[in-house]
């Protein structure tokens, strides 16, 4: 076993407050003599045994389950001790103060998975796969995360370098006899995998673009003129009332944020204070942070009154906002209009004018706004197969499909077609950490919440 670390560490492994349970995790090596103080005798590996939780004074802090994992058939690959307690907070605080008075130390967020990785109990895409397992924002999203904690990602990636290893064999085996000249037959071979192995690599930057929307969430930001009906389609959307709606222009004075779900895919949803000139101080400030919702939206909605079309003031908020996101024309008030509910596909690369005609009060034409929505995110897929790719993934992916798309410039030339394979095969290898610094690990781990 490979530890980078030899002090034992503890932590509260529950989520804060109370609960029915709580639980505090030790890891380190050889936890026998803290076991015996705590417990009064050391249990049987992996067998759930009632115990008293014993004070520095032999008195009872709590009863309950202790369960010892011997090192290295346990979670991070060292010996583990987890105390299954009542879960009220006092009690859990005090239980963790005991095994740190018996020598172990605090552990830091994410410290015991990355104990877990250092000892290759799971690789780094795994141990990713955990953390978005607890974070997952939606049921799609968390079966994606246990696939990839699971290592089916892992896998698919290895079987890339796998792949790219064999062609690499294939023509460096060449380079052994350059006086030779290279058989037609395994040249064809050559070119054939190499095919392969791109088609599949672009098949899985498609999936792991989708993944990332899958894990990340969709940022949607209603904007437009005072009393178009925003509110009113930000409560449809959610399926309550959660912004005050009246005839009154410039009602809401603040952005109001909702999670929502569109097949699956996690949705937030920003309503924001009317876009227009004002002299009331209050307004003006709600104003203000529409502006900067604005800045961190993925997609804007840029509502507008179908009874009275796209007006003067519409067109000047249209000009002011971002050029690069995609954006949505939403007619709403159809019902009053007599207009039917319906899309009009942008019209070359002016994607701001895709529009779609709904009513936010009856909800006749919402389910297309929806779909648009997924359409903008690249949304192609139930996620069935999917990964939760994280932004590294990604970049890792396409730095290794650019490797391997210079790799056809040269592949009639052995050596500098090996090398962009190896680069390629590099690339990879850090999703799974078989080429990861070490500021790359403390960045990733640092993220988990305590006591994982």
């Amino acid at each position: 076993m490979i530890s980078a670390d030899i002090d034992v560490i503890a932590a509260i492994a529950t989520a804060p407050g109370r609960g029915g349970i709580g639980v505090v995790r030790v890891s380190g090596p050889d936890l026998a003599a803290m076991a015996i103080r705590l417990l009064g005798r050391l249990p049987k590996p992996r067998v759930a045994t009632h115990s008293l939780f014993l004070g520095g004074d032999g008195r009872a802090i709590d009863e309950g389950i202790a369960l010892y994992f011997a090192g290295p058939a346990s979670y991070t690959g060292e010996d583990v001790l987890e105390l299954q307690g009542h879960g009220g907070q006092v009690v859990m605080e005090v239980l963790l103060r005991r095994c740190l008075a018996l020598g172990a130390r605090l552990a830091q967020p994410g410290e015991f998975t990355r104990r877990a990785f250092l000892n290759d109990k799971l690789d780094l895409a795994q141990a990713e796969g955990v953390a978005d397992l607890i974070e997952a924002a939606t049921e799609t999203a968390a079966r994606c995360a246990v696939r990839s904690m699971r290592g089916e990602f892992s896998a698919l990636i290895d079987d890339f370098v796998g792949q790219l290893t064999e062609l690499r064999m294939l023509v460096e085996a060449t380079l052994d006899f350059p006086e030779e000249e290279i058989d037609a037959g395994n040249f064809q071979v050559v070119r054939k995998r190499f095919w392969q192995v791109r088609a599949e690599l672009a098949r899985t930057i498609a999936k792991g673009k989708q993944g990332s929307v899958l894990r990340s969430g969709l940022q949607v930001v209603l904007v437009g003129q005072p009393n178009v009906g925003k509110s009113s389609l930000l409560n449809r959307l959610a399926g309550e009332d959660l912004a005050i709606v009246t005839a009154v222009p410039g009602t809401t004075r603040d952005a109001v944020r909702q999670a929502i779900q569109i097949e699956g895919v996690p949705v937030s949803i920003i309503d924001t204070a009317g876009l227009r000139e004002t002299g009331d101080e209050v307004e003006a400030a709600g104003i203000l942070r529409t502006w900067q919702a604005i800045d961190r939206a993925d997609v804007l909605l840029l509502v507008a009154d179908a009874v009275h079309g796209v007006t003067a003031a519409d067109r000047k908020i249209i000009e002011a906002l971002p050029p690069q996101l995609p954006r949505v024309v939403v007619f709403n008030k159809i019902d009053l209009a007599g207009f039917p509910a319906r899309v009009a596909e942008a019209a070359g690369s002016r994607r701001e004018e895709t529009q779609v005609w709904l009513s936010a009060k009856t909800g006749e034409g919402v389910s297309l706004l929806g779909r648009v929505l997924l359409s903008l995110a690249g949304w192609q897929t139930s996620g069935e197969d999917l990964f939760l790719a994280r932004e590294r993934h990604i970049v890792a992916l396409e730095t290794a499909a650019e490797s391997l798309e210079r790799a056809e410039t040269v592949i009639g030339q052995a050596e500098l077609f090996a090398e962009e394979l190896r680069g390629a095969q590099s690339a990879l290898g850090t999703i799974t950490g078989k080429f990861s610094a070490d500021d790359l690990l403390g960045d990733i781990f640092s993220r988990f919440c305590i006591g994982k």
